[in-house]
């Protein structure tokens, strides 16, 4: 029989790890279906019948990037502190945008910066994405506030909007080529700002 009538034999989990590559190096508009398909090893069908059309496959993609290369971000919540949970969210923040393995930047801002055939719902996604993680930040630093871990009158909103401000400023540069440690230069600063803690 020809090649069509086996069964696949590529790995799908592999497959999506270049996608994310392909992605995360060319945006969601500048990655071609050539480009994906010849990363990922599979023809176009093979393609859509695993992952669907190219839209979905970046939504898995941004959904694996989450999962894996944001996990520090889970872990910063975790912190006993306000000023812990920041500091650590900042600092592996800057340590994954400089990650030697893989493309400087992030993957959910060069995914979106330009957007045209999709009438912006991709950018429109990755937005979304973005502020599902400002807001569980904003969650735990309402419940430093309410802990006097900050002081009275501290905006968590606008605190949570502060430092997602800084990461996402820290990624652009890091796609442009400033290297690490001019980015902890910059969480450094940043961490002027943070309010000390209301626990006395």
């Amino acid at each position: 029989m020809g090649e069509r009538g086996r069964p696949r034999k590529f790995d799908p989990e592999a497959a999506l790890e270049q996608a994310i590559e392909v992605f995360w190096r060319n945006g969601y508009e500048g990655a071609s279906m050539a480009d994906l398909t010849a990363a990922m090893g599979i023809n176009k069908p093979s393609m859509y019948a695993t992952f669907g059309n190219k839209e979905e496959l970046f939504r898995r993609a941004v959904a694996r990037y989450a999962e894996q290369d944001m996990a520090y971000a889970r872990v910063a919540l975790e912190e006993p502190t306000a000023y812990g949970v920041i500091e650590s969210f900042l600092r592996a923040n800057a340590d994954a945008l400089t990650r030697p393995d893989r493309p400087a930047g992030c993957l959910s801002i060069q995914g979106g910066l330009a957007f045209g055939s999709d009438d912006g719902t991709v950018a429109a996604f990755l937005a979304d994405s973005r502020r599902a993680g400002e807001r569980a930040l904003a969650d735990r630093l309402v419940r430093a506030l309410d802990e006097g871990d900050l002081p009275a009158g501290t905006d968590p909103v606008a605190l949570a909007r502060y430092v997602m401000t800084v990461s996402e400023g820290n990624a652009v540069h890091a796609a442009a080529g400033v290297d690490r440690a001019a980015l902890h230069a910059t969480v450094d600063l940043a961490l002027r700002a943070v309010p000390a803690s209301g626990v006395t």
